[in-house]
């Protein structure tokens, strides 16, 4: 047998594609949210389950400023340190650009989890 014939069309794989986006879209629209025995959270569970959720935002949080302080210490305003192993004037510049690196991705997971917290109900 040969291996093309397995395969259907490549216009009848896109069709079908197509058709099954159609019905997942219009199931989603047509349908309610959740079915009638669906369970439910009561409203206390959810609160508990919400300040769980803080408390463990809370935590990330401090450790991830402690992270912050830590490499915005270890950056000196632009000037960290050298080490002994950067002879080499571009090894250092290459070093200081991957700690700006990281202080700017260390800020965003700070804001991020700022707000999510403050997304928190």
């Amino acid at each position: 047998m040969c291996p093309r014939a397995a395969r259907p069309h490549p216009s009848r794989r896109r069709r079908a594609a197509q058709s099954r986006r159609r019905r997942v879209a219009g199931a989603g629209a047509t349908s309610p949210a959740a079915p009638a025995d669906f369970p439910k959270v009561n409203t206390f569970q959810q609160r508990v389950r919400d300040d769980d959720r803080r408390e463990i935002l809370n935590d990330e949080l401090r450790s991830e400023e402690g992270k912050l302080a830590e490499l915005r210490r270890a950056f000196n305003g632009g000037e960290p340190e050298r080490q002994g192993n950067e002879r080499n004037y571009a090894k250092y510049q290459e070093r200081v650009v991957q700690m700006k690196d990281s202080i700017g991705r260390a800020e965003k997971n700070v804001d991020a989890l700022k707000r999510e917290i403050g997304n928190i109900k």
